[in-house]
């Protein structure tokens, strides 16, 4: 037994010094994590999975306090040990991927100092040896041209790629147990695998064990052994994964597969759970779900149920195993398809030849000696009411098509067009009226969000300078009305980001984008970080807009479910070109590009019967800033010939909506 965690209490100091109470926010809770085993824990936003494994290695922020229990990690007791002996322990014996990759590498030290601090103290690696390592495990995490990386700070790295870092960081020690806060949230299907791959390996060979927090049951699906799934501070179900998904027994659990989006769902609505996570400060006494459950009764709020054993290792919290005959199945209200919104005859948004290249310089005098081509000709087309997702690896571009659709960095050449108004040439003044009708939700709410202003204030600064709302009464009743559409309550106006977890932050993002009434959103990773009930809500809200108001959504994102619920369209982007492009059904049910038919490959699907063949992919995506010869993909693709290696293949049409650029097919076809 490498973990065994016993009547773990955990909470934070609330008030003034007078009046200073602790509110719980992990309560008694209990499991165990063996060699080469993987235990998942699931759960909303605000649950306690993170304040859990902060407590395990005693990484609490100055108001966390531990209130009891007994954390044994081979063999010693880490809430007795003295913090000098922590230090060991920490990187060494117990790692930690942190959820948030840009607050926790340190901006002022290179990748490779990073790295290497963790191998000079638990690996007693020194000089070249350390650089060497360093190279290994950033390879080992997917990044490609590792030797410039190595010297390269956190700004200077994508979304995608500082989490690569974080887990190479937290795997440079070796651990014995690693434990995972959400390690593929900002990683695209690829280098997911790859790094679910990696960990499956690593662990395997070394034996170490692993606490993974997630949201994505697909993941859960493919690494877990064991599955508890956390509400309110407690755990309440825990079983082996076959179990887990072949029978969920706690009506929580069924939610959180109800909410699941997938492409059966489309055109419905998915299901939800109504309201929210009790807030510390008002914990029920009984169940803490009864509040948000179809089947409590008069027992369920008066009682915290117990645990039952329902058997094959599966335990449940909750009174229903008590009296059987209350349950029923649930049963997701799928509403029948909506009729597609007919297309407008003119694009809202046109992007022809979109190209962004960033000069690289050096030298004394900073001469330009070559371009970092991150954009490098992108074409599309979105109507009012449509969705077109942008998918692809993480360095290919995605992000940055959409700050340079919207003017948030200047193309290089091509045109981005809203209803026929060329953006490029606008001034800051002609754009500052148009930059109500386009809006951004970042991949990043903790970095997008002002530290110093209140909710209330971030949200009401773009309508406040956008001209919506002008009296200060209607604003802050939109302001409560958008906070309560997001699935936060009106409350929190008055609270800052730091107070809230990493998914409410996204909630908040959105409100804020919503906020000036806008006809196109790019979104960016909007529902990256949110746990799956709450993503069910963001795109039942997200759709629902668009149906009432025709918004425009362009989608950035690597998760093919939200993908299939909600796009009309998809495009497929690698190395900074859209090498595939057609509706939903056209791309992910037919497609036809060798990189398409790879990222599929890779996605991980939550039924355990229905796990695709991995393709694996040769090598890394090359370097924007030095692209192959000919089809940019022929480095790692399968079926490459030597026509792809000389020349970049031209726009094959499969139909009508189905475009595609591989020497596979030909206009014939």
């Amino acid at each position: 037994m490498i973990l065994s965690v016993h009547g773990l209490r955990m909470g934070f100091a609330s008030g003034f010094a007078n009046t200073r109470k602790v509110l719980v926010a992990v309560d008694a809770i209990d499991f165990t994590v063996r060699a080469g085993e993987t235990l998942a824990l699931l759960g909303e936003s605000g649950c306690g999975k993170s304040a859990t494994a902060l407590s395990l290695l005693r990484l609490l922020p100055p108001t966390g306090r531990i209130l009891g229990g007994e954390v044994n990690f081979s063999g010693s007791e880490l809430l007795q040990l003295p913090e000098t002996e922590m230090r060991a322990v920490r990187g060494g014996g117990m790692a930690m991927i942190f959820q948030e990759p840009a607050t926790s590498l340190n901006p002022v030290l290179t990748v490779g100092r990073q790295i290497g601090e963790v191998l000079e103290r638990h690996l007693a690696l020194s000089g070249e040896a350390v650089r060497r390592r360093a190279l290994e495990l950033l390879d080992a995490v997917g990044i490609a041209d590792a030797p410039r990386r190595l010297n390269e700070f956190p700004f200077q790295l994508s979304g995608g790629m500082k989490q690569r870092v974080m887990i190479a960081v937290a795997l440079a020690g070796k651990p014995k147990l690693l434990i995972a806060d959400e390690p593929t949230t900002a990683l695209d299907v690829t280098i997911q695998a790859q790094i679910l791959d990696l960990l499956r390996r690593l662990q395997a060979e070394h034996g170490m064990g692993m606490l993974l927090i997630t949201h994505d049951l697909g993941v859960v699906a493919q690494m877990a052994h064991r599955v508890g799934v956390m509400y309110a501070g407690e755990i309440v179900e825990e079983a082996p994964r076959d179990i887990f998904f072949a029978s969920p027994r706690h009506p929580y659990t069924q939610k959180l597969f109800a909410a699941l989006p997938d492409l059966t769902r489309r055109g419905g609505r998915l299901e939800t759970i109504a309201g929210q996570v009790p807030a510390l400060s008002a914990m029920p006494s009984g169940c803490r779900f009864a509040e948000r459950c179809p089947y409590a009764w008069p027992r369920c709020r008066d009682e915290a149920p117990a645990w039952y054993d329902a058997g094959s290792g599966q335990r449940v919290r909750c009174h229903l195993l008590a009296e059987p005959g209350r349950a029923v199945a649930l049963a997701p209200d799928l509403a029948a398809a909506a009729l597609a919104r007919p297309a407008a005859d003119v694009a809202l948004l046109a992007v022809q030849d979109l190209r962004v290249h960033f000069p690289i310089r050096r030298g004394v005098l900073q001469r330009t000696v070559g371009h970092v081509k991150a954009v490098d000709g992108v074409s599309l087309e979105l109507m009012r009411g449509r969705t077109l997702a942008l998918v692809g690896e993480s360095g290919c571009g995605k992000t940055t098509v959409g700050k340079a659709i919207l003017q948030l960095i200047k193309p290089t050449g091509g045109k981005a067009q809203l209803e026929g108004r060329e953006l490029s040439v606008l001034s800051r003044r002609e754009l500052r009226p148009l930059r109500r009708r386009m809006q951004m939700i970042f991949q990043d709410p903790f970095a997008s969000l002002n530290p110093r202003l209140a909710v209330g204030e971030i949200i009401g600064e773009g309508m406040s300078a956008l001209g919506v709302e002008a009296q200060h009464a209607q604003r802050s009743a939109a302001i409560a009305a958008l906070l309560q559409q997001v699935g936060l309550a009106p409350t929190s106006v008055d609270r800052y980001p730091h107070e809230f977890s990493g998914g409410q932050r996204q909630r908040i993002a959105i409100a804020r984008a919503l906020a000036v009434q806008p006809e196109l959103i790019v979104c960016d990773e909007p529902t990256s970080a949110l746990d799956v009930s709450v993503q069910a809500q963001i795109l039942n809200l997200l759709k629902a807009l668009q149906d009432d108001l025709g918004l425009a959504y362009l989608f950035i994102t690597h998760n093919f479910a939200v993908v299939e619920y909600l796009a009309h369209e998809v495009a497929v982007m690698y190395l900074g070109r859209i090498v595939e492009r057609g509706t939903v059904d056209e791309v992910l049910r037919s497609p036809r590009h060798p990189y398409t038919q790879a990222l599929l490959s890779a996605v991980p699907n939550p039924r355990l019967d229905e796990q695709p063949e991995f393709i694996r992919l040769a090598g890394e995506m090359p370097s924007p800033a030095n692209p192959p010869a000919g089809c940019h993909f022929h480095p790692r693709c399968p079926q490459a010939t030597d026509v792809c290696r000389s020349a970049y293949p031209p726009t094959s049409r499969i139909s009508a909506t189905h475009v595609l650029r591989c020497h596979l097919y030909s206009e014939a076809e």
